[in-house]
């Protein structure tokens, strides 16, 4: 809901409000984000800026007014606020200066949709947008903030629009899509989501103190080293308690967030594109809009803010025919193969995969001609008949035979020198003219600005896919961009261009075909992010399989989307990238909480580990759902076990996962938010199985006869039997389930029996939670 009092402005969801108002200047003011509050608490809500500070700059003689002093909607450069601005605009005289008053304002029934990125969708009854705008001062140049209410989901969106009046062009260096002014109760918290290849999305938490901390992307891609989205929250918040806001924004591209403290202690956010290498000329009559961002608050916690960002992007974000489907179990080839295989051994690492009942059978890195490794072939979309005889299409119909659906992998926005269409359109490579080009990964990016370069991807991948039914498509990107230029724009648009490119080509293949369940991937988690979530339905999350890395990757990347979006597999241990050796139950419980996959030849498992396979992606599509689709909850750390829980409304499945296997370890408690207090539940630890090798040099103390660890029998009994793990079942009410009932001992060295925990280096449990 949005009221307009005079100049009063108050965006109210189901459980926050966001109120701002005009100042006599003209100046847009911040007045509340948080609770919810009404118009009638505006007074008393409002900065008290009874005198001015020493050195501040009086924006009018006698006035008494000061813009350093104030939390702002919206600042310029030259009149006063010394703080970091939002924008920077070079004006037709030659100066910096900028100073935007308000015009009026309109409010309109659901969304504005932009005119040249992505955004949310909406019905119109479930969102409303309020447009204020501004005039600068001294030039015809206009000003649109755009904000736009998603109740249900306790969501605002904002973005700015500048426009040239003006008949002279103008240089616009920097614009944020949003700006808050904050005034702080407490003692505030920074929080990002930063890392590298294999891995992403390491939570970062940074005592807010005065300065300016920045987090931004610089690789012409949101970026693995540093997420767009970030929180910041009240000292003492944790999951489930305090109160906190989080920020994110609606861009594939180069990014940028800045917190700032300032001396009189308001903090100011403000997001958007990033400044590096950004110069935009406006001609007279042109506008640019910038990238929408999406703000949130929860006085419920990391998990109360994570609940909104999953709802939105559940509801108003993913698009498709699979937007609420269930996401089909899937076998990915590349870690068996690389690029080695013929058509002989997909099939058989099929028809293994169908056995344990993979769905989808995806055909990685490799298919077309000259693909052999990582240096020729990219940009060429011909099949290599040596490898696929009978083509795509004869390997899709036999993949279906199996009954299993088909999906592909590409990479069309990259081309090695190495290829035919490098060799016909040198010209179409992003490279200086006059510089030798840097590769990365072998590759150079194909020039995404020029239209004739969007028409060819758009062609070629457009016909592979309606070549045959394949069901699913794998689009990577691998490497960062370098050598920044196009003859088809300014130099300082290229990064901003080049995304605006690649959402049309986007658009154009993936729209006409919702059936396609579309999977981003950028060298893992490289793109993760809310713009490309508007194409496609889920994300590679990393290259990095090993489940103990995925515990911290994908739950670092909880905290701004939902499980469903997250591509997640089980892969061959001990893992390529880290070298450790994992159970098999462990993988399953890490990658049940996504997009479920299995990235290895499954004939390699034993008869044992086929059987607890099979158990397992039975139970998963039994329950999909529930671990897709359902509430998620981060429980914590508690005795050196990560927690994670998937909430429905007849119940719930928790997985722990050992981080730290630690001597004598104290008694553990399960604790399971947000259940029905008074219903009552049935809890299930689901058994699994413990290999026999491992543990043989324990077993041979109780074996009646002498077994050599090494010996033929403990590796018979290794390949056809497990020792079954601690099983544990009770009643008990939600109410109790909430706060946390003990369980049954883990192993502390002193015996084993079937009710014991048995959990070790890297072990993990999964509990089964049914409303009687």
């Amino acid at each position: 809901m949005i009221q307009c009092l005079d100049k009063l402005f108050c965006l109210s969801t189901d459980h926050t409000a966001y109120m701002m108002g005009i100042t006599d200047f003209g100046h847009g003011e911040h007045i509340h984000f948080g609770g919810p509050v009404s118009p009638a608490d505006a007074q008393a809500l409002s900065y008290k800026r009874t005198i001015g500070r020493g050195t501040a700059v009086e924006y009018a003689p006698g006035s008494g007014y000061f813009l350093d002093n104030i939390p702002l909607e919206w600042s310029g450069t030259g009149k006063g606020d010394f703080r970091n601005p939002p924008i920077e605009l070079l004006l037709p005289d030659g100066t910096f200066t900028n100073d935007f008053l308000f015009l009026g304002h309109e409010i309109q029934q659901g969304i504005a949709p932009l005119q040249t990125l992505p955004g949310p969708y909406a019905a119109e009854q479930e969102a409303e947008t309020l447009i204020l705008h501004f005039m600068e001062a001294a030039s015809p140049v206009k000003l649109d903030l755009y904000y736009t209410v998603f109740a249900k989901e306790d969501i605002l969106t904002r973005r700015a629009v500048i426009i040239n009046e003006g008949d002279k062009p103008l240089t616009l260096r920097k614009l944020m899509s949003y700006m808050v002014d904050m005034v702080p109760a407490r003692e505030l918290t920074f929080t990002t989501f930063d890392g590298a290849w294999i891995k992403e999305a390491r939570r970062h938490d940074r005592k807010v103190c005065p300065g300016i901390y920045v987090n931004e992307g610089s690789t012409g891609a949101s970026g693995n080293k540093h997420n767009p989205g970030v929180i910041v929250s009240e000292t003492g918040c944790g999951e489930d308690l305090g109160r906190c806001w989080g920020f994110n924004l609606i861009y594939s591209g180069n990014h940028y967030t800045a917190l700032e403290m300032g001396e009189s202690g308001l903090v100011r956010i403000m997001g958007g594109i990033s400044p590096r290498c950004f110069q935009y000329t406006l001609s007279p009559g042109e506008s640019f809009e910038t990238p929408e961002a999406v703000l949130t608050y929860s006085d419920g916690g990391y998990n109360g803010l994570s609940a909104h960002f999953h709802s939105f992007i559940q509801n108003h974000i993913v698009r498709g025919d699979w937007k609420d489907r269930e996401r089909p179990i899937l076998c990915n080839d590349w870690e068996a193969c690389f690029f080695s295989f013929r058509e002989r051994k997909l099939l058989s690492l099929a028809k293994k995969a169908k056995q344990a009942g993979v769905e989808l059978f995806v055909l990685d890195d490799g298919w077309f001609k000259g693909r052999n490794h990582d240096r020729a072939g990219l940009g060429d979309y011909a099949v290599d008949k040596k490898k696929l005889p009978h083509g795509l299409t004869g390997l899709c119909e036999r993949v279906n035979k199996l009954g299993m659906g088909f999906g592909l992998w590409m990479e069309p926005e990259s081309v090695n020198e190495d290829s035919d269409l490098y060799r016909q359109h040198p010209d179409w490579a992003v490279k200086l003219p006059n510089r030798n080009p840097s590769y990365g990964r072998n590759q150079l990016l194909l020039d995404l600005v020029n239209p004739a370069v969007r028409d060819y991807i758009v062609e070629q991948v457009c016909a592979i896919l309606d070549s045959c039914p394949i069901t699913y498509v794998k689009w990577d990107m691998n490497r960062h961009m370098s050598d920044m230029y196009s003859p088809f724009c300014e130099n300082g648009a290229f990064f901003h261009e080049y995304i605006k490119g690649l959402y049309d080509i986007l658009g154009r293949i993936f729209y006409p075909r919702p059936q396609v369940l579309f999977e981003s991937c950028s060298s893992g988690g490289n793109r993760f992010d809310l713009g490309m979530l508007c194409y496609c339905q889920q994300i590679w999350a990393s290259d990095d399989t090993d489940p103990v890395e995925r515990v911290r990757i994908q739950g670092g990347l909880s905290y701004l989307y939902p499980p469903c979006c997250m591509g997640s597999h089980i892969s061959e241990a001990p893992h390529q990238q880290t070298l450790r050796t994992t159970p098999l139950s462990t993988r399953f419980h890490v990658s049940a909480f996504g997009a479920l996959g299995w990235e290895m030849d499954m004939g390699t498992l034993t008869p044992a580990e086929k059987k607890e396979a099979r158990s397992s992606m039975a139970y998963y599509r039994a329950n999909r759902r529930l671990f897709q689709f359902g509430r998620f909850y981060r429980l914590g750390r508690q005795n050196g076990m990560e927690g994670w829980a998937a909430v429905g409304e007849k119940g719930a499945v928790v997985a722990r996962f050992m981080m730290e296997s630690k001597a004598a370890a104290p008694v553990d408690v399960l604790r399971v938010p947000g259940l029905k207090a008074e219903a009552t539940y049935q809890v299930e630890r689901k058994t699994k199985g413990l290999r026999v090798g491992p543990l043989s040099s324990l077993i041979k103390h109780v074996a009646p006869v002498n077994l050599r660890k090494d010996g033929f029998i403990i590796h018979l009994i290794d390949r056809f039997y497990m020792l079954p793990d601690g099983k544990e079942t009770f009643t008990a009410t939600g109410r109790a389930l909430m706060e946390g009932v003990p369980l049954n001992t883990r192993f502390i060295g002193t015996g084993y029996s079937d009710r014991v925990r048995m959990l070790g280096d890297f072990g993990s449990e999964l509990y089964h939670i049914q409303e009687a």
